[in-house]
């Protein structure tokens, strides 16, 4: 029997343990992340520091049981402000620090945006909770590595300070590392098991990547036809169709963040596909590329987070004419599938909230209907259109929906759902569909 593969919170400990590291200071975003340190290692944390939180695994149980110091960090506006006062109110011994003026989604780039008012809240925050740091703190030599799993790299001297990965945060923490590192021995961590990237892999592993391959066989890709990626991620896509074209096809993957570019190339390395894939920095509204530079170009779940008509735009401009371009967009305007015996009205309780559970929408960005419109307007002609739906069975996608779509709701009908879900899992019934608006469209 295969052994059950560890927890994130279990690869934290492993290498904390390795490295020698006692109590410490953490700091990160995601749910996903920090919960299972602060459930299964409290003791350990000395002060928890939450920026632009993504409940990614719902807001966890028991955080009131929690008494170190926590500070949570977010700008004043919209559901992200929110999200971050209702969280904060969770625990025994927090604080909420707003960013006036400010909104902080999950793509938001929060340390670079505000450097000197999140440094200045962070610094003094983690004086005041380390007023009793002892003075005899281990030292540990600058460098890099892998453990468990996880990347790290260590700067600076001083208490340990361990920095999680800021969801999609382009900059992530580098703005403040050099600052932190002249009080803080500080511990970054980076991987697949980690931040967005672990949601982006989880996500391709699952039924949207059964979605995904769908629409690349619809393509009829055939060799030595180039092909890019805009919005790569941290690269699964573009690695599925390395290994599905076996070095046939020149491929180009693109991203705007730096962070997600950096764990792509991680990635496609550790799968022996280095130089199979190449990775650029770009952005999906303004690609440095020539023009009818490429025969097939996809753009999946990218198209929410800018201007979606700007990026539709460059994608007819860099396919030659008669080539394919794949566009998939999430579905703020239809109902998930959750298959949960619970009563009707809570049924469509929870099926309705299935569109929110997602990661935003950014101004001008397409998540709705009107994608296949705005392709039709740029001269396509589309071969497929119409939401099609990504299946989660039993593994971690579906764990992560679930905690999402019951997280929303009141205590008595989240206990009623959980139980209906325990029965899905015993009889074998349970799953959620997730919309996505598909299309497969040709350069006229």
């Amino acid at each position: 029997m295969n052994p059950q593969p560890l927890s994130t919170a279990e690869r934290i400990e492993v290498l904390l343990d390795r490295l020698g590291v006692g109590r410490l200071h953490v700091a990160g975003c995601m749910s996903g992340d920090w919960a299972g340190l602060v459930e299964r290692s409290a003791q350990r944390i000395r002060s928890l520091t939450i920026v632009a939180p993504h409940l990614n695994k719902g807001t966890p149980a028991g955080l009131a049981a929690f008494t170190s110091p926590v500070m949570v960090v977010a700008g004043d506006r919209g559901a992200p402000a929110d999200r971050a006062r209702n969280l904060a109110a969770q625990f025994a011994n927090a604080r909420l620090v707003e960013l006036p003026g400010y909104e902080s989604p999950m793509w938001a780039n929060t340390v670079a945006d505000r450097t000197g008012e999140v440094g200045e809240a962070l610094l003094a925050f983690l004086a005041e909770a380390g007023h009793d740091d002892p003075p005899d703190t281990p030292i540990l030599p600058e460098g890099e590595g892998e453990i468990a799993g996880l990347h790290y790299r260590i700067r600076g001297a001083g208490p340990p300070l361990l920095l999680l990965p800021l969801s999609l945060a382009p900059s992530q923490w580098k703005p403040l590392e050099a600052v932190l590192a002249e009080r803080y021995c500080t511990i970054t961590l980076g991987g697949a098991c980690l931040g967005a990237v672990s949601l982006i892999e989880g996500r391709a592993g699952s039924g949207y990547g059964d979605l995904a391959a769908g629409l690349i066989d619809r393509t009829n890709l055939r060799p030595g036809e180039t092909v890019l990626e805009v919005g790569c991620g941290s690269g699964p896509l573009a690695r599925a169709l390395a290994r599905r074209t076996a070095g046939q096809n020149p491929i180009v993957a693109v991203d705007i963040n730096a962070h997600l570019l950096s764990e792509a190339r991680r990635l496609a390395a550790a799968a022996g596909l280095a130089e199979a894939i190449r990775y650029e920095d770009a952005d999906g509204e303004a690609l440095g590329f020539s023009d009818a530079g490429f025969d097939v170009a996809y753009c999946c779940t990218v198209l929410e987070e800018g201007d979606a008509d700007r990026m539709i735009a460059e994608l007819v401009r860099v396919v030659r004419p008669g080539g394919c371009i794949v566009a998939m967009t999430r579905c703020v305007d239809v109902d998930w599938w959750a298959n949960i015996d619970v009563p009707g009205p809570l049924k469509r309780q929870i099926d309705a909230s299935g569109p929110a559970a997602g990661s935003g929408l950014g101004a001008g960005g397409c998540a709705d209907a009107s994608l296949y419109a705005r392709l039709m307007k740029h001269g396509l002609e589309l071969s497929l259109m119409g939401p099609q739906f990504a299946i989660y069975r039993p593994g971690a996608r579906l764990d992560d929906v679930l905690d999402r779509l019951v997280a929303p709701l009141a205590a008595g009908e989240a206990a009623q759902c959980r139980t209906a879900i325990e029965r899905g899992r015993a009889d074998g019934s349970l799953f959620v569909a997730e919309p996505f608006h598909c299309a497969v469209a040709t350069k006229r």
